[in-house]
C-alpha cells in the first residue's frame, strides 16, 4: 500500500467503494485521514466496513468539515453530466480528486532524487497488453517493476513508493478526468482523441510515444512535435517511419537514430497476433528504449512475453481446434482487433450489448465461417448478421463452445480457430469479463478432458 499523508488529520468523503474506492480509503486512513466512504449499494458498504473501512454516509455529512472527495474510477465526474455528490462538492469548494491524482500527489512530494520513474499508457485499444508488456520487458531486463492502474493492483495497493522502482500504470478515460498532477517520464498514447494528452501537465524532459495509425493520434503526435515539449516518439504498425519504430510485415524497425535497424521478427512472438498487437510491440519497445534497455533484451522480453489474459489468449488446442479467449472484448472495436488477426474464425459472441452494436464489425463478417451467440444481445445480432453469415442461438456459454468445436472439426480449415470475442459486456451471465473467461477456459479444459479417454481407447 502507498500511504497518503496529504490529508493527515482531516475529514475526507471517499465515493464508490469498488477495488479503487477501497484502496483509496485505506491509503488516506493508513497516512491519517479520517476517511468517510460510502457506496450506494448495499453489498458494496458490507465489504468495506468487513475490511475495517469507516462506512458513513457522506450524503448526510457536513460538507464544510471535507478537505477533499475522491471519486472512484467510472462515476461520472463531467460527462455526461457530474453526479449529484461532485455537485454538491463543486458547491461546497471541496476538491475533486481521484486515485490517480493522489498517487501522482505523493510522487511529486518526494525529493526529486528520491521520487520512482512512471510509465503511463493510454489508448481505446490496446492499453492493457502494452501495460503489461512493458513490466514484463523491464522485469527480464532486470528492473524493479511494479504494474497496475487500471489493470490488476489498483494504483494505490502497490507497494509503498521507491526510487529505484518504476511505476508502469494503465490510465483509462475515467481516471485521467480526475489527474492534474501526473508527470509520467514516459507517456504511451495509442490511439485516442487529441485532448488527453494535456492532462498530462507539462512535458518537459519527458518522452511521449504515440501511435500515428489513426487521424487523431496522429493529430496529437504532430502537436507536440514542438521545442521544448520533450521527445516524441512516433509508433506505427502501418508505416515504415524515417524516425520512429515501425512494425512492417512482421517485423520490428527502429530508426530512431535516423537509421532503420531491424530488431527482431514479431511473428516469434506467439502472444501477440495480428497487427494491432505489433502496434503494442513498438509502442514497449519504444518505451523501455527511453528507459534505457537495450534493443536486443527488449526484443528478447516482447518474445517471451506470455500473453494477457482474457485478450486473444491462446487457451488450448483439442483435435486440431485451436481456442482463443478474448473475453476482455466487451464492445466492437475491441472485437474487431481480433476477427482482423485470423482469415476465419468460428465466433462465440453476445451478452449485453454496447450501443453500437456490431454493426462497425461489418467489414469482417466475412472472416466468420459461423456466428454462435447467447445473451440479451442473441435476437439483435442475430438480426445485424442475417444473410452475412451462418448464426446458431445456443443459450449458454458452454452450448456455444461445444457446437463451435463441433462445426471447426467438421469444416475442413487447416487451422480451425474457435474465437471468443464476445463485443458485449458479460453481466447479464457473469460477474465480469474475467468470470466469462476463466468460465471459457473450464469448457475447453473439459473438452480436452474428454477426448482423451477416446485417444487411449484406440
Amino acid at each position: 500500500m502507498i500511504p497518503i499523508t496529504e490529508y493527515a488529520g482531516r475529514d475526507v468523503a471517499v465515493y464508490g467503494l469498488g477495488r479503487t474506492g477501497l484502496s483509496a480509503a485505506k491509503a488516506l486512513a493508513a497516512g491519517g485521514a479520517r476517511v468517510h466512504a460510502w457506496d450506494d449499494g448495499e453489498a458494496a458498504r458490507a465489504k468495506a466496513e468487513a475490511e475495517d473501512v469507516n462506512v458513513s454516509d457522506i450524503n448526510k455529512r457536513d460538507w464544510q468539515k471535507f478537505a477533499a472527495l475522491v471519486l472512484s474510477p467510472g462515476i461520472p465526474y463531467k460527462f455526461p453530466q457530474p453526479h449529484r455528490l461532485v455537485r454538491m462538492a463543486e458547491m461546497m469548494n471541496v476538491p475533486v480528486v481521484g486515485d490517480m491524482e493522489l498517487f501522482a500527489r505523493a510522487v511529486q512530494a518526494l525529493p526529486e532524487k528520491g521520487r520512482p520513474k512512471v510509465v503511463g499508457s493510454t489508448g481505446t485499444n490496446g492499453k492493457s497488453t502494452t501495460t503489461a508488456l512493458i513490466g514484463h520487458i523491464l522485469r527480464e531486463a532486470g528492473r524493479d517493476v511494479r504494474i497496475g492502474g487500471n489493470i490488476g493492483t489498483g494504483v494505490l495497493d502497490m507497494a509503498p513508493l521507491n526510487a529505484n522502482a518504476i511505476y508502469v500504470l494503465e490510465l483509462s478515460s475515467y481516471q485521467l478526468d480526475l489527474v492534474e498532477s501526473l508527470h509520467c517520464d514516459v507517456s504511451v498514447f495509442l490511439n485516442i482523441s487529441p485532448d488527453h494528452l494535456d492532462r498530462h501537465g507539462g512535458m518537459d524532459g519527458y518522452v511521449a510515444v504515440i501511435g500515428i495509425d489513426d487521424p487523431h493520434s496522429q493529430a496529437v503526435a504532430m502537436s507536440r512535435l514542438r521545442p521544448g515539449e520533450g521527445r516524441v516518439v512516433q509508433i506505427s504498425s502501418e508505416f515504415g517511419l524515417a524516425r520512429g519504430v515501425s512494425a512492417v510485415d512482421g517485423h520490428l524497425y527502429d530508426s530512431t537514430g535516423g537509421q532503420a535497424i531491424r530488431v527482431g521478427d514479431l511473428a516469434e512472438a506467439q502472444a501477440l497476433p495480428g497487427r494491432h498487437n505489433f502496434q503494442n510491440a513498438a509502442a514497449a519497445y519504444a518505451a523501455c528504449q527511453a528507459l534505457g534497455v537495450a534493443p536486443g533484451r527488449s526484443m528478447a522480453g516482447i518474445q517471451s512475453f506470455p500473453g494477457l489474459a482474457h485478450r486473444m489468449e491462446l487457451v488450448g488446442e483439442v483435435e486440431g481446434v485451436r481456442f482463443v479467449n478474448d473475453s476482455k472484448a466487451t464492445n466492437a472495436q475491441a472485437a474487431e482487433q481480433a476477427l482482423k488477426t485470423w482469415p476465419k474464425v468460428h465466433w462465440i459472441a453476445g451478452g449485453v450489448a454496447k450501443a453500437e452494436g456490431i454493426e462497425p464489425l461489418a467489414p469482417w463478417f466475412d472472416r466468420i465461417t459461423q456466428a454462435y451467440l447467447i445473451g440479451e444481445s442473441e435476437a439483435d445480432y442475430t438480426k445485424t448478421l442475417k444473410g452475412k453469415t451462418k448464426t446458431v442461438s445456443c443459450g449458454t456459454l458452454e452450448a456455444e463452445t461445444q457446437a463451435a468445436f463441433d462445426a471447426a472439426k467438421a469444416s475442413g480449415e487447416a487451422n480451425p480457430i474457435v474465437l471468443l470475442s464476445p463485443a458485449c459486456a458479460s453481466f447479464d451471465q457473469f460477474k465480469d469479463f474475467e468470470a466469462r473467461g476463466d468460465a471459457f477456459k473450464g469448457i475447453v479444459q473439459r473438452l480436452a478432458a474428454q477426448v482423451e479417454p477416446q485417444k487411449e481407447a484406440v
